[in-house]
């Protein structure tokens, strides 16, 4: 029942522990003669700060429970969906702010969806980092039966109501906020964890402006074991996104796969510099799971001046259709963007080299050729792998960059000017060093016009001997010895 005075409301309030003697007596105090009604009450509760709103609204109602969780008192709702509310809520005994998610109760007693609801929280107890909102425990009320989940509150908001105000960030801006999810994503991956719900409103900016992934609710277990291929009858039941599943359906992917996280960061950060979504928005769940939808980097324009500069390759690689020539980690992923914002900052960029022996790439269909290739290039130490296929060549180098790439233009043709141009482009995202040679036959003069533009990339016409190739690979590569292999 509503209260109808002010005694009544401040009797409720004390009941329900929501105030002290002192406050009361205080408020009361305040109160004018003419006005001692519940209302005049409150808002000079409110006022002095011993209720929030909310919690006044609530008594002005007669509401007599969903104060408090677990010893935490709740002072005002954050935000709302289908699973769950979230609620900012304070320890009354050391004053800890912290951020309650509580399980909706027509939840309750669907044993999958309290599973989930668990799952989220058991799985955020084993991840600590500074990326990653922190939580703090998971447990069910005993009075009231409501699952619930305690964590680190962010001062702040997520990326959504930012844009909202905002409509759009400035690029270092915005590539300081991706380096920072990127970075818990890259935790997140050596735990062996994706998050498959990348999405603004997962993004929250604290006040000092960190960046912090949240909800893992979705949370996938990587690596072989890791359960549902893309493809099934059944894929619009799992519970992931309609849009991962749409993507990894589209490419044969199994979830799981981290490059999904990486397509949808990518998907977000353009939101950020651009101020409208890549991926087209629609609620027709079939409308969503069209493979044409998630070929955006069609819709991206190399003259558009939120992607000046490094930013459009970098977009471009991180929201390519096919995963191998998307990022393969995050920490990949990681290096790209330093590399990006050194750029756009005025920085050097710092030249690294890849991990491993020093590695060439042969792409030649000719198995006579091949074996010289691979006689010579052992003997001089290099670790050598060969390929009829150029096409093969660029999808290694994206999971595993090598220090050079030599390829036959005579066997491969214009696929093997197009992987050149890929990997060397590549490598200068990355900023790692790579050798390119090309062997051109006479008659591909315009063939080879067309490459001159490749950068770190010499161009050799027939007739050429292996003396000649090898004298470019030790002026630019050092050698080091290894065993060879094939591809």
């Amino acid at each position: 029942m509503s209260p109808s005075d002010a005694a009544g409301l401040a009797q409720l309030a004390l009941r329900l522990n929501l105030i002290t003697d002192e406050q009361s007596r205080d408020a009361r105090a305040d109160l004018d003669g003419a006005l001692d009604t519940p209302e005049a009450l409150l808002r000079i509760m409110e006022r002095r700060g011993f209720l929030t709103p909310w919690q006044g609204a609530k008594l002005l109602k007669g509401d007599t429970d969903g104060y408090s969780l677990g010893g935490y008192r709740l002072l005002y709702r954050i935000s709302a969906g289908t699973f769950g509310r979230v609620y900012r809520a304070d320890n009354p005994h050391t004053g800890e702010i912290v951020a309650i998610k509580v399980l909706r109760r027509k939840w309750a007693n669907d044993v999958h969806k309290v599973e989930l609801f668990e799952r989220e929280g058991k799985v955020g107890l084993t991840m600590r980092h500074p990326n990653i909102v922190r939580i703090i425990a998971v447990s069910k009320d005993v009075a009231t039966g409501q699952h619930y989940i305690v964590m680190e509150f962010v001062e702040g908001g997520n990326l959504r109501d930012i844009l909202t105000i905002r409509k759009k960030l400035d690029a270092l801006e915005a590539l300081r906020i991706l380096d920072d999810a990127a970075n818990g994503l890259a935790y997140a991956f050596s735990k062996g964890l994706t998050h498959r719900d990348i999405k603004l409103t997962n993004i929250l900016l604290s006040t000092s402006g960190e960046a912090k992934l949240v909800d893992f609710g979705l949370a996938e277990i990587t690596g072989p074991t890791a359960p549902g291929a893309a493809g099934g009858d059944d894929e619009l039941n799992v519970d992931r996104t309609v849009d991962y599943a749409g993507l990894e359906k589209a490419t044969g992917q199994k979830a799981g796969d981290v490059r999904s996280d990486i397509y949808f960061l990518g998907c977000t950060f353009y939101e950020m510099i651009a101020g409208q979504p890549l991926l087209s928005v629609t609620k027709d769940a079939k409308a969503r799971m069209m493979k044409h939808r998630f070929a955006v980097t069609s819709n991206l324009r190399k003259d558009d001046p939120d992607l000046k500069g490094p930013i459009y390759p970098l977009i471009c690689r991180m929201t390519a259709f096919n995963p191998p020539e998307r990022f393969q980690n995050p920490t990949q992923l990681l290096e790209a963007i330093r590399q990006t914002r050194a750029e756009l900052s005025g920085e050097p960029r710092l030249d690294r080299l890849p991990a491993g022996p020093q590695t060439v790439f042969v792409v030649e269909h000719h198995p006579k050729l091949q074996d010289a290739f691979r006689d010579k290039l052992k003997k001089m130490g290099y670790r050598v792998l060969i390929s009829i296929d150029a096409n093969r060549a660029s999808e290694r180098y994206m999971q595993q960059p090598y220090q050079a790439f030599i390829v036959d233009i005579g066997t491969a043709g214009e696929d093997g000017v197009n992987a050149m141009n890929k990997v060397i482009g590549e490598a200068g995202l990355q900023s790692l060093p790579c050798v390119g040679i090309l062997i051109f036959n006479e008659d591909q003069e315009d063939l080879a016009q067309r490459a001159e533009s490749i950068q770190n990339t010499t161009l050799l016409m027939r007739p050429v001997n292996m003396k000649q190739i090898t004298n470019v690979l030790r002026e630019h590569l050092p050698v080091e010895a290894e065993e060879g292999e094939d591809e």
